[in-house]
């Protein structure tokens, strides 16, 4: 019979209605079946979702619903990273509240996910924002307060001193502030930190453990905890006097090896040493204020153009008390890291390099390849940072540096200056403590009291939530909460005087730290039920971007490890298995409208190919555009595609299994009108096979095959039902999606003679049995065709709450195998033999081959060598 075309938007929302109404994606913590956590990273309220979520979470939902499929008790939630600044610069410019911003947003976007039909447990929802979130936050807080894990401290900000609020290092453009434009301040506040410096060997030596992470994401995480070894030297000063009494300066360096190469010093703006400096010389305190200004961040300090200021003071080389080195002021280095003083060695650093050549210091090759000549090794553009041996210097020439290393230490750490080693080994970590607090409205209130008799008081936990006042102005400078009228003003829990609430909210990465382990017990009346925690914990499956590698990902395995120390949960590490999705690209059209070069989006174009060249042209008036690069979906290029038009016009199974098969899941996807046609024609293929075959395989009886193509049915299937489940166990979606289309491709002609009447009973049960584990299969990926299909069929219940099908394992194993043939160690030809033939079978198929009876003469070779169901070897 001829079918009517699959009408996705009439099935996938009664589809969605009917899984609600049965409530079978709620969780129930006390399921006796084995617990499985599937997560992708909860999104920031925007307003809008974007394909790159469809992509983010139609992976976690195959996941999802594969796991329930086979018998796991299945947590997989959603909720909203909802604090932050974006919030906050929408109020200002629409004048509304962050609030009703938010929660609208929410609103939203909930709505655009539920049209995905995500199998998502909505029972568990929360967001940051909500009181009894960031209540249990607060509560958080001050357990890690009470067991010394924050504490308060003056800090180096970035300050805008007309918007009156510090800055991320992100927020500082060209030394301005990214809204004001006004020329950015180092100020120094005091702030609050987390002591995750406290944990930075476990949190390095423990990324070992997690096999299951991208080895790209582990090296990052290493790379920010930045542990070296290396040495601590103090140099001495040649003028205590020009120092201002210092009598020498530490320099913390990992390449004491390299000390011949030497030939500057510099110190941090806020190095004790420039600060007396700057108090004595106007332009001295100038350079400095200038090196603040620029902002902090390594980004920052990368690009910036390295500059110094040379100072009155020298410091004696601590190799030879007859060399004098220059000390500089530098942009480049930083008062929290090391000692804030460096040694140039121009020749080993492509920044000192710079450095150098800038102020006519003199570089001096120290290292060179091992293969290279001493006599004519020199450095022109660029430092050399590979191994090799020492050259230039003195008693080290001809060693490895790492034998250096060891000889210069040795030699500095036995050697005084003063009353005190000259030198001391040191391990230094790159990984700074967390500072936590923010100048702005729309955060968690961080939950202490400052006392002018009893100094800083924690809010007592009875008294929480400290809850954001409503009544708030945003229209001036400033931290809203600090000029708010009432708000800060308390009295002191323990004196009874009136005292001042803290003012700063905390960072919002502190929300998305722990929102994880609250997703387990979410109504729960402290931070989490430890025993319902340390159960579920850790995800097993966490899904999400790679720009979340390194502070989101570091942030939450310490706060594990410090909700551990406070008994919220006992366990340290937070995700189990970690994947990063790759984004997803589209091509960039561009009018030219007089030269202006006006980003057009895809909705407005139109694409024809003809002879293999394609062309665009704007479809409301016809006008020609170019076709530019293949780039990440912006806004700005107008390069974006919109998830509910494609879900209006293809349905959400099409978005959904496009995004899952164009391309391996870590890497970018190439959306294409093209590639999400052919998604929905294999939709509608799908749809059109079995409503076809329907009528002659309701009523009929499952049945592998036993013989003929009843049996190539039955073997096809069953493989299926196997390699797709390895798939996507591995994250291999891409991989699951080629073998299902081959799967149809097979069943098509059986599947016509069952609807033309023209199989027999055992071909019908054959395709019965395959049909259905057909439907099965793509429920994860299209689980509303899937229960349309499985309705076409005739069978009870739901996909949803149906078993992954089992195979035939005699089925899974093809009965002949493909083994390669050498001849004297190389690969001649193969022979394609049965699995189970034995040892003579082979031999004497090897010694019939072509190839191996022209090699050997028609000879005996000396030997045959043959490595069963794998390779063989013919020597002669």
């Amino acid at each position: 019979m001829a079918m009517e075309r699959y009408n996705p938007k009439q099935a996938e929302t009664r589809w969605q209605q009917v899984w609600e109404e049965a409530r079978i994606y709620e969780t129930d913590n006390d399921s006796p079946d084995p617990k499985y956590y599937v997560l992708e990273m909860f999104p920031y309220p925007s307003g809008r979702i974007h394909m790159g979520h469809v992509r983010n979470y139609a992976m976690g939902d195959v996941v999802a619903r594969y796991k329930r499929a086979r018998g796991f008790n299945v947590l997989h939630p959603m909720g909203w990273d909802a604090f932050g600044m974006p919030a906050e610069n929408a109020a200002i410019q629409n004048k509304v509240h962050p609030r009703d911003w938010t929660y609208a947003n929410i609103d939203a976007m909930r709505r655009q996910l539920k049209s995905m039909g995500l199998s998502l447990d909505w029972s568990r929802e929360f967001a940051t924002c909500d009181v009894e979130y960031y209540a249990q936050q607060q509560a958080l807080f001050l357990d890690f307060l009470k067991a010394g894990l924050i504490y308060r401290r003056n800090s180096k900000v970035n300050w805008d001193p007309v918007d009156m609020t510090v800055l991320a290092n992100e927020q500082v453009i060209d030394g301005r502030g990214w809204r004001s434009g006004a020329l950015v301040e180092q100020r120094e506040l005091t702030q609050w930190f987390f002591r995750i410096t406290d944990f930075a060997e476990d949190l390095l030596q423990s990324l070992d453990e997690l096999d299951q992470w991208p080895e790209k994401v582990r090296l990052m995480q290493k790379n920010w905890i930045g542990k070296s070894e290396g040495l601590s030297i103090r140099w001495e000063t040649t003028d205590p006097a020009a120092a201002g009494g210092a009598t020498d300066i530490e320099v913390y360096t990992t390449r004491p090896d390299t000390l011949y190469g030497a030939s500057f010093l510099a110190i941090a703006a806020d190095h004790p040493l420039a600060k007396e400096l700057a108090a004595k010389d106007p332009a001295v305190a100038e350079f400095c204020d200038q090196c603040r200004r620029a902002g902090t961040s390594l980004a920052a300090l990368e690009t910036a153009e390295k500059i110094g200021l040379k100072t009155a003071i020298n410091v004696t080389h601590p190799l030879d008390p007859d060399w004098t080195v220059p000390v500089f002021i530098a942009n480049f280095v930083l008062m929290d890291y090391g000692t804030g003083a460096i040694f140039g060695c121009p020749s080993g650093d492509q920044r000192d390099l710079d450095f150098a050549r800038k102020y006519n210091l003199p570089v001096t090759p120290v290292v060179m390849p091992s293969d290279a000549d001493a006599a004519s090794f020199a450095i022109t553009d660029s430092a050399y940072v590979g191994d090799g041996v020492m050259i230039n210097s003195r008693e080290l020439d001809g060693m490895s540096p790492d034998q250096a290393f060891d000889i210069v230490a040795g030699g500095l750490e036995a050697r005084t200056l003063g009353n005190a080693p000259q030198a001391a080994r040191k391990t230094n970590y790159r990984l700074r403590d967390w500072g936590l607090s923010r100048q702005r409205y729309w955060g968690a209130p961080i939950p202490v009291i400052h006392c002018d008799d009893c100094g800083v008081v924690a809010v007592p936990v009875e008294d929480l939530p400290v809850r954001l006042p409503d009544d708030v102005t945003l229209d001036k400078p400033g931290n809203p909460l600090d000029h708010h009228p009432t708000w800060k003003h308390v009295d002191c829990p323990e004196c009874g005087k009136p005292a001042r609430r803290e003012t700063d909210t905390m960072d919002t990465f502190v929300d998305s730290s722990w929102y994880f382990a609250r997703f387990t017990a979410p109504r729960h009346a402290t931070p989490t039920d430890p025993a319902v925690a340390s159960a579920w914990l850790p995800v097993d499956q966490y899904i999400g971007g790679i720009e979340h590698a390194i502070l989101h990902l570091l942030y939450s395995r310490f706060f594990t490890r410090a909700m551990r120390q406070t008994g919220h949960v006992d366990l340290k590490e937070p995700f189990r298995g970690l994947f990063t999705q790759g984004m997803v690209v589209h091509e960039t059209y561009r009018a030219e409208n007089g030269g202006k070069g006006e980003w057009v989006s895809p909705a407005e174009v139109e694409i024809q190919e003809i002879d293999g060249v394609r062309t665009a042209r704007r479809a409301a008036t016809g006008e020609t555009l170019a076709i530019g690069s293949i780039e990440k979906m912006s806004k700005s290029k107008k390069n974006v595609v919109d998830p509910d038009d494609i879900i209006d016009s293809y349905g959400a199974d099409t978005a959904r299994f496009f995004m899952l098969s164009d391309s391996p899941p870590d890497r970018d996807v190439i959306w294409t009108e093209a590639g999400v046609e052919g998604a929905h024609r294999f939709v509608q293929r799908i749809w059109r096979l079995l409503g076809e075959a329907s009528a002659n395989l309701n009523g009929v009886e499952a049945k592998t095959g036993k013989e003929g193509l009843a049996l190539a049915v039955s073997r096809s299937a069953h493989k299926t039902v196997k390699a797709v489940g390895e798939d996507i166990e591995k994250l291999a979606f891409n991989k699951a999606v080629a073998r299902l289309y081959e799967l149809v491709n097979t069943l098509a002609a059986p599947l016509a003679d069952v609807a033309a009447g023209k199989a027999d009973s055992g071909l019908a049960s054959a395709c019965k049995q395959a049909a259905d584990m057909v439907v099965v299969l793509i429920a994860p990926m299209m689980p509303h065709l899937a229960e349309e299909c499985w309705k076409l069929l005739g069978n009870d219940g739901m996909v949803a709450t149906t078993a992954w099908p089992d195979y035939d394992s005699g089925l899974v194993t093809d009965e002949q195998i493909v083994l390669p043939v050498q001849v004297n160690g190389k690969k001649r030809g193969e022979l394609t033999i049965d699995r189970n033939a034995d040892q003579s079978a082979v031999e004497a198929a090897v010694l019939a081959l072509d190839f191996v009876r022209a090699a050997t003469g028609g000879n005996p070779p000396r030997k045959l060598i043959i490595v069963p169901q794998r390779i063989v070897n013919v020597v002669i």
